[in-house]
Formats: structure tokens, C-alpha cells, sequence
């Protein structure tokens, strides 16, 4: 019978802060992904940011780099906040797995693999954490990873992009988000190749659409 994974909760400090939760998540043992990763990547941004963007996981860059979003669908984000007039300043940027899974390398840089659905459990508490600090009005859910970690297996990018979603209550905070707005994420587009650039287009559309309700 495989071992349960315990989860991040005994890891997580009583009375938080963001320095805090970045110091602690080094000693995370919820799963088994810190194994292999160089160490845990916690978000990154304004401490009462109006918008929390919300991906899978650390990449290579991030996990060497021990911050979220530096690599190349980091830089893809940067531009399209700035084509969807959202300043830098006033996200969190973060992930709903705080520790880099991959499997085997291509040159020097290690590949990517999806955390599954465990890995998602056992880091609730890094994420719930955030969010209570955070306190954000809204959050831009980037991906399916992230989509079904917030609404489940049956969430669906291309089902739910681009427009408000009703922010789920299982994750037991004090003062949620009011809504969340789906996206793919940036990585996506760079995989796009061909259609790069309505890739692009649409993600811009969808911050654009968080950038209204943040105004409403």
C-alpha cells in the first residue's frame, strides 16, 4: 500500500507572514517533490495586492532562481500584464505547488512534468496561507493545473476563460476573493508556435477582463 503523504499543514507557521512562509517551506516534507527540487518556491509580490495570478508550479528557472515566474512564461506574463495595463506592482504572483517536479533532463535544463493531483492536496495549505495574507479581491487562474486545484477535475480552460467565476469555498478563508477569472497559462504560448500570436492575444483579452472587474 503506497505511504500517504502527510501534507504541508505542520509545516506552515501559526502566525504567518510572507517572509516567513518563504523560510518555511524549505522544510516542507508534504510530499515527496522536494527530493528533487533545489528548494521551495513561495509567491512573490504586493503584500495586499488587489490580484493574485495563480499557476501550476516553479520551473527550472524558478526553482534555481527561488522565485516565481522568471523564466521564459514569466516573461511572456510581464509583457501581457503590461499590453493589459496591470502594473507589476500591484499582483502576487504564486503557484499552487510550491516545489518543481521534473523528469529527466533536455541539454542542461530539467523537463517539466505536471504535478498530479496529491502534490496539489498536499500544498493547499502553502496556498491557503497566501491568500490570507494576500487578501486579493480577484485571482487570474492560470492553467487547468490551477483551475482544477480551485474548481476541480471537471474545470475546463476553454469552458471558463474570460469571464468571472464564483470563487469556491472550500479553502476555509476568512476574507475570499470575490471572483476569479480563467486563463491559459503563459507557457501555453510559447507551445503555440503558429498561432503564437492569437495564443497571446486571448491571454491578454482575459487579464483585460480582471482589469475591469478589479475597476467595477
Amino acid at each position: 500500500m503506497a505511504s500517504r503523504r502527510p501534507g504541508a499543514e505542520e509545516w506552515v507557521p501559526a502566525r504567518p507572514s510572507l517572509r516567513t512562509l518563504r523560510s518555511a517551506v524549505q522544510e516542507c516534507r508534504g510530499c515527496e517533490l522536494y527530493r528533487d527540487a533545489t528548494q521551495g518556491v513561495m509567491g512573490d509580490g504586493a503584500r495586499r495586492a488587489g490580484l493574485v495570478l495563480l499557476g501550476e508550479q516553479p520551473g527550472d528557472q524558478e526553482d534555481q532562481q527561488g522565485e516565481p515566474f522568471v523564466g521564459p512564461a514569466g516573461r511572456v506574463l510581464d509583457e501581457a500584464l503590461a499590453d493589459a495595463d496591470l502594473a507589476a506592482t500591484d499582483v502576487f504572483r504564486t503557484n499552487v505547488v510550491k516545489h518543481f517536479r521534473w523528469s529527466g533532463t533536455r541539454g542542461k535544463r530539467r523537463i517539466h512534468q505536471s504535478p498530479n493531483k496529491g502534490h496539489v492536496e498536499a500544498c493547499r495549505p502553502w496556498l491557503r496561507a497566501e491568500l490570507a495574507l494576500v487578501r486579493p479581491r480577484g485571482v487570474v487562474v492560470l492553467g487547468s493545473t490551477a483551475g482544477q486545484a480551485l474548481y476541480g477535475p471537471q474545470f475546463r480552460v476553454g469552458e471558463s476563460r474570460g469571464r468571472a467565476l464564483p470563487w469556491p469555498d472550500d479553502l476555509d478563508l476568512a476574507h475570499p476573493p470575490a471572483w476569479a477569472v480563467a486563463t491559459t497559462h503563459p507557457s501555453a504560448v510559447l507551445r503555440a508556435r503558429d498561432e503564437r500570436q492569437a495564443a497571446y492575444d486571448a491571454l491578454v483579452a482575459d487579464l483585460r477582463v480582471a482589469v475591469r472587474l478589479l475597476g467595477a
